[in-house]
C-alpha cells in the first residue's frame, strides 16, 4: 500500500500550522514593532506553498495512479478514464476542488511576497498575515469536514468515474481560471484590511493595489467566459447563460470587482472615494466566500453545485460570518478616520465613475436577491420557487442600460468638474450614430424590435463614445500619418486597455442582441433522409453511427448541411458513459463570424427516426470574443509601465 495519501493529509496538517504563525505573529509584529517576528511574514508564506503543493501533488499523484484504497479517487475516477481528465479529476470533486481553492491562495500569496518586496515590512507582514488568516479556514474546512485523503476499506477494484459533464477539456482550465479570480479578490480584501489596521488609505495604496485587482478580474472574467462557452456546447440546449444559481455567484463577484477597479482608479488619481473603495473590496471577497458557500452548501440544486453534507455548509457559513463580521466591524470602526478624500461636482468624470459603482452594486444585490429569495421562502417553509431569466431579464438588464451610457461618458468628462454643454457637444456625433446604427443593424437583420434595438444602441454607443476619445487625442493641424502615429502612441497603455475592454463590452452587447432577437431554433423527427431548411441552410439526416470512446458508447448523427451550392458536415453525438451510464449530449457546432450552425441530437423514437435540435445563431460568438477583449483591455491596463515601476507606499 502506498503511502502518497499520508504525505499528502500530513502536509496539510503541518500547512495549518504554519498558517496559523503566519497569521499571528508577523501582525502582532507589526503592532508591537518586532521586526524579528515580521520577518518571517515572507519566508512562512513559502513554506506554506511548498506544503500545499505538496498535498496536491499527492492527491494528483493517487489519480494518476488508481488508487482507489482513497475515497475521493475512487468517487472520482476510473481505471478508463483519460489522462487529461484524471488530473482535472484533481478538482471534479468538493474534496479535491477545496485543495485547489487552498493552492491558489498560496499562489496568491507567493505572488505578492515577491513582486512586492518594496513595501514597507509592515504593511507585507499585515498583509500576508491576513491572507495567512484565511488560509487558516480553509484548512480547517478542509481537514475537519472535507478530507481529500480519507481512506477506503476495502478498496474497489475500480473507481465510480468522474462525472461524465466534466469529462472536456474547457473543464481541465475552467476551475482554475475560475478560482484564480475568485481568491485573486483575497489580495484587494487582504491591502484593505491592511490599510484600515495601518490607520491610512492614500492614493499611492490605491495605485499598488490596483493591478492584482484588476488581475484577479482578468481570471475571472475568463473563467466565466470559459463556464459560459462550456455550458453552451456541452449541455446540448444551445444557451449561453441560463442564471443558474451557481452561474450568478461567479457573476457577483465579477460586478463587484469591476466596481472596485474603476473606484480604485478615482482613489488613486483624485484620492477620493477612498472609504467607498475599501467597502468594495470587502465586498468583492465576501461575494467571493458567498459563491463558495452557495456552491458547497448543498442548498442548491445546479449542475456546477456539489452535493454535499449540512455540516459543511454550517462550517462555511460560519466562516462567512466571522470574516464578514469581522471585516465590517473593523470598517466601521476605522472608516470614519479615513476620510471622503477630495470634493468634485455632480457633473464629473468623478460622479459619472460612482454612478457606475452604484449601479453594478444594485445589480449584484439584484442578482443576489433573485438567488437567494427562493431559498429563504424554502427554508421559512412558505413554499417552493422559481426564480429563473423572466425576473433577471426584467430587473437586471434595466440597470445595464444607464451603466453602459455612463461607461460612454466617463472617459469623456473631466475630472473635479465637466462643463455639460461642451461634453454633450462632443458626444453628439455619438449619440447620433448610435442611434442610426442600431436601426439600421435591425433593418438589414430582417426586423426592428425595440429589446434588440436597445441592446445594438448600447454597443453602437460604447464604440463611437470610445472612437471619440481617440479622435480627441490623435487629431491635430494638418495631420500626417506619422503625427497621429505619435500621438497615439503617447495614449498610456493603461487608458489604451480601458478602451479595449470597453469595446469588449460592446461586442458583448451586440452578440446578445443579436442571437436573443433573430436566433432560430427548431426541434424536428428525423428519419433517414429527411431535411429541414433553417434560414437558408438546408440541414439533411443520413444516418447514425456506433462509435466506441475510450469509457463510454457513442451514437453519432451524420448531418449534411448545404446553402448556396457548398456542403459540410457536422456530428452531434448521444454518448452513454459505462459505468455511471450516464447518457450526455455533444452537440455539433459549425461556427462562423457572423453566425454558429447547432444541431443536437436529441433520443429516439418510433420507426428509428431521431428528435434533432437545429439552430441558427447569428452572432453568437462575439459573446465570448467580447469576453477575451475584456481580459485583453485588463492585461493593457496591468502591464502599464506605472505599474512596472517600484512604488513607495505607506499603509
Amino acid at each position: 500500500m502506498s503511502f502518497i495519501p499520508e504525505i499528502g493529509h500530513f502536509s496539510l496538517w503541518l500547512a495549518l500550522g504554519v498558517a496559523l504563525v503566519l497569521g499571528v505573529l508577523p501582525l502582532a509584529g507589526a503592532t508591537l514593532g518586532r521586526r524579528d517576528w515580521m520577518a518571517l511574514a515572507r519566508p512562512g508564506t513559502f513554506v506554506l506553498f511548498g506544503l500545499v503543493v505538496l498535498a496536491f501533488v499527492c492527491l494528483l499523484a493517487s489519480l494518476v495512479r488508481h488508487d482507489f484504497s482513497v475515497l475521493y479517487v475512487a468517487s472520482n475516477s476510473n481505471t478508463a478514464l483519460p489522462l487529461q481528465y484524471r488530473i482535472a479529476g484533481v478538482w471534479g470533486g468538493h474534496e479535491g476542488s477545496l485543495l485547489l481553492w487552498v493552492q491558489m491562495l498560496t499562489v496568491w500569496m507567493v505572488a505578492v511576497a515577491v513582486y512586492s518586496r518594496h513595501l514597507p515590512e509592515a504593511v507585507m507582514a499585515r498583509i500576508l498575515s491576513v491572507m495567512g488568516w484565511i488560509s487558516v479556514g480553509f484548512l480547517l474546512f478542509m481537514l475537519l469536514t472535507s478530507n481529500p485523503f480519507e481512506r477506503l476499506f476495502p478498496a474497489p477494484m475500480d473507481g465510480r468515474d468522474l462525472n461524465p459533464l466534466l469529462q472536456d477539456p474547457g473543464m481541465v482550465i475552467h476551475p482554475p481560471m475560475l478560482y484564480m479570480g475568485y481568491v485573486g479578490f483575497s489580495v484587494a480584501f487582504a491591502f484593505a484590511i491592511a490599510a484600515l489596521t495601518g490607520g491610512d488609505l492614500d492614493a499611492t495604496w490605491a495605485r499598488w493595489a490596483r493591478p492584482w485587482t484588476t488581475v484577479a478580474w482578468i481570471f475571472l472574467t475568463l473563467g466565466i467566459a470559459l463556464g459560459s462557452a462550456w455550458a453552451y456546447y456541452e449541455l446540448g440546449w444551445g444557451g449561453w447563460w441560463f442564471w443558474d444559481p451557481v452561474e450568478n455567484a461567479s457573476l457577483m463577484p465579477w460586478l463587484i470587482g469591476t466596481a472596485l477597479m474603476h473606484s480604485l482608479a478615482v482613489t488613486e488619481k483624485r484620492n477620493s472615494f477612498k472609504s467607498w473603495t475599501v467597502l468594495l473590496a470587502i465586498l468583492a471577497f465576501s461575494f467571493s466566500l458567498l459563491g463558495t458557500f452557495l456552491v458547497r452548501s448543498g442548498v442548491l440544486s445546479s449542475v456546477h453545485a456539489f452535493a454535499t453534507d449540512p455540516r459543511r455548509g454550517l462550517f462555511i457559513l460560519a466562516f462567512l460570518t466571522v470574516v464578514i463580521g469581522a471585516s465590517f466591524s473593523l470598517y466601521a470602526w476605522r472608516a470614519p478616520t479615513v476620510g471622503l478624500g477630495k470634493r468634485f461636482s455632480v457633473w464629473s468624470k468623478e460622479s459619472a465613475l460612482l454612478g457606475n459603482n452604484v449601479l453594478l452594486l444594485v445589480a449584484a444585490c439584484s442578482v443576489l436577491l433573485g438567488t437567494l429569495y427562493p431559498l429563504l421562502l424554502d427554508a421559512l417553509g412558505m413554499g417552493k420557487i422559481s426564480v429563473g431569466p423572466p425576473y433577471f431579464d426584467s430587473v437586471f438588464m434595466p440597470l445595464m442600460a444607464p451603466t453602459i451610457f455612463l461607461m460612454g461618458v466617463g472617459p469623456l468628462a473631466r475630472w473635479k468638474e465637466a462643463d455639460m454643454p461642451t461634453l454633450a457637444r462632443r458626444l453628439r456625433w455619438a449619440a447620433a450614430i448610435s442611434v442610426m446604427a442600431s436601426l439600421l443593424t435591425g433593418w438589414l437583420a430582417g426586423e426592428v424590435r425595440i429589446v434588440s434595438s436597445l441592446g445594438l444602441l448600447m454597443a453602437y454607443w460604447i464604440v463611437a463614445s470610445v472612437a471619440t476619445d481617440v479622435w480627441e487625442r490623435v487629431r491635430c493641424d494638418q495631420p500626417t500619418w506619422a503625427k497621429v502615429s505619435h500621438k497615439f502612441n503617447q495614449i498610456p497603455r493603461a487608458l489604451v486597455g480601458m478602451m479595449v475592454a470597453h469595446l469588449g463590452v460592446a461586442a458583448f452587447c451586440f452578440g446578445v442582441a443579436m442571437v436573443k432577437t433573430y436566433e432560430v431554433e427548431r426541434d424536428v423527427k428525423m428519419n433517414v433522409g429527411d431535411t429541414t431548411t433553417v434560414r437558408g441552410y438546408t440541414f439533411a439526416f443520413n444516418g447514425i453511427k456506433t462509435l466506441q470512446g475510450p469509457n463510454y458508447v457513442a451514437v453519432q448523427g451524420q448531418i449534411e448541411v448545404k446553402d448556396a451550392g457548398q456542403s459540410r458536415w457536422m456530428f452531434p453525438e448521444k454518448r452513454t458513459y459505462r459505468v455511471q451510464q450516464n447518457s450526455m449530449t455533444e452537440a455539433a457546432i459549425d461556427v462562423g463570424l457572423s453566425r454558429d450552425l447547432y444541431v443536437s441530437l436529441g433520443e429516439q423514437v418510433e420507426d428509428g427516426a431521431w428528435i434533432v435540435r437545429v439552430y441558427v445563431k447569428p452572432f453568437i460568438d462575439w459573446i465570448w470574443g467580447g469576453c477575451l477583449l475584456m481580459a485583453l483591455g485588463g492585461v493593457l491596463a496591468v502591464t502599464d509601465r506605472r505599474y512596472r515601476r517600484k512604488q513607495d507606499v505607506a499603509v
